[in-house]
Formats: structure tokens, C-alpha cells, sequence
């Protein structure tokens, strides 16, 4: 099974790699963050603090882009040029084949988030004398959030097109972000347990104005990270399973 899911991912890994958009949006986002410090200063004293949350808000929409791209379209760009057929057909469970995709694609942003991240601790210590480790702790929660999305759009375009998959994942990174306003302080305990939240991995602002979280907390991100994109994973699953091929 490892076999059949490392293979699965490195082919997923190296189409991504591949493709333009990866590197127009990486060089376009870097080029932003240079400007970062050009920006007018909100005051003495907090200048740094700007510099990280529009740094980490670039990095936000960045990944996001990126996952959007990549995991709106693989697997319908797959079943268009029939790949996913010869995929399929081979002894290897529909399951594996939507895992295995979704861990090339999170490798691809992994490795997009963390060069971004090293671009803006470079251009800190360079402009406010700061390496800012905790960009670090921003990154990592970016990088969660983008798995959790990417494993919605791998388990929607097992059974859907690039744009309804692009158009479920923004509606549910609006609405992962809104439970609060849209719930409302009395809501009942089970209203907010089964309504989704990304809140939990939205770590800029103790990053950007504070020394970041603890280790618990982020083991907390961790098994929010790790059960809702096993939940995806596994809805998905169920509807490739008896999609026609």
C-alpha cells in the first residue's frame, strides 16, 4: 500500500511541479513581499509586526491559489486524458489513488509555503534586523488549512469539474471562517460541532503581533488538520467508488 501511494503522490508531485502556474505565482507573491516594507508605517515600534501579517496573508493567498489549481483540476484532467483509467484499473483501491493525489499536492504546497516563508526571514533580517522565527508557526498553520482545502477538492473533482470544485472550496474556506458570525454566541453545542471551522489553523495574528502558540495548540492544529482531511478524504472516496469509469 505505501508502494502504490508513494507512486501515486510522486506522479502528482512532478505534474505539479511541472506546470507554469507554480512558478508564476511563487515569483509574482515573492515580488510582492519585497514591497512589504515600502508600505506607509503604522506606527514605531509595530513596523515588524505589519511586515509579518501582509507577509503571511501574501503566503495565505499564494497556497491558496496554488491549491485551487492544483487540486481542482488533477484528477478531472486525469479522466479527460484517460490516465485515470489505466490508474484505476491496476490493482489499486479508488481510495488510494484520491490519497495518494492529495499527499503530491500537499507536498507541492509544503514546499511552496516553506521557500515563501524563507523569503520573508530573509527579507526581515535584511529590513528590520529580525529573522523572525515564529513566520515559521504562520506557515505551518497556512500549510494545514491548505491540506484540509486540498482534500476537499480532491474528494469534489473525484465526482465533479475544476470550477464547481473551485467554487465548493472557496464557499467552504468562507464559510470555515464565519461560524461565529453566522452561528452566533448561543448556539448549541451541536450546531458547532458538526458546522465546519478553519479557525482553529488561523494563526497570523499571535504570530504577527505576539511570540506565536504553544506546542499544545499546535497539536491541536494537527488532529483538526488530520481528522477533517481524513473525513474528505473518505467522503470522497465513498463517491469515486461508485462514480462510473
Amino acid at each position: 500500500m505505501i508502494r502504490r501511494l508513494t507512486a501515486i503522490a510522486g506522479a502528482a508531485f512532478a505534474d505539479a511541479v511541472r506546470r507554469r502556474v507554480v512558478l508564476v505565482v511563487v515569483v509574482f507573491a515573492a515580488l510582492l513581499t519585497l514591497a512589504i516594507p515600502s508600505l506607509p508605517s503604522y506606527g514605531l515600534g509595530i513596523v515588524g509586526a505589519v511586515y509579518r501579517e501582509v507577509g503571511l496573508a501574501l503566503s495565505y493567498v499564494t497556497a491558496l491559489v496554488l491549491t485551487l489549481a492544483l487540486a481542482a483540476n488533477r484528477i478531472p484532467a486525469e479522466i479527460e486524458r484517460r490516465t485515470a483509467y489505466a490508474v484505476v484499473t491496476r490493482p489499486l483501491d479508488r481510495w488510494e489513488y484520491l490519497a495518494g493525489t492529495w499527499i503530491g499536492i500537499v507536498a507541492v504546497i509544503g514546499a511552496v509555503v516553506a521557500a515563501f516563508t524563507v523569503v520573508l526571514q530573509v527579507w526581515g533580517l535584511v529590513a528590520y534586523g529580525s529573522p523572525m522565527w515564529v513566520l515559521w508557526e504562520g506557515g505551518l498553520g497556512i500549510w494545514m488549512e491548505m491540506a484540509v482545502i486540498a482534500a476537499l477538492c480532491v474528494a469534489v473533482s473525484s465526482i465533479a469539474g475544476p470550477t464547481v470544485t473551485a467554487v465548493a472550496a472557496l464557499a467552504f474556506v468562507f464559510a470555515g471562517h464565519t461560524r461565529d458570525s453566522v452561528l452566533g454566541e448561543t448556539a448549541p453545542a451541536w450546531a458547532r460541532a458538526i458546522y465546519p471551522s478553519l479557525d482553529t489553523l488561523n494563526i497570523v495574528n499571535p504570530v504577527a503581533h505576539g511570540g506565536g502558540v504553544s506546542a499544545a495548540y499546535v497539536g491541536s492544529m494537527l488532529l483538526v488538520c488530520a481528522g477533517m482531511s481524513a473525513l474528505l478524504l473518505l467522503l470522497g472516496s465513498v463517491a469515486f467508488g461508485r462514480r462510473d469509469l
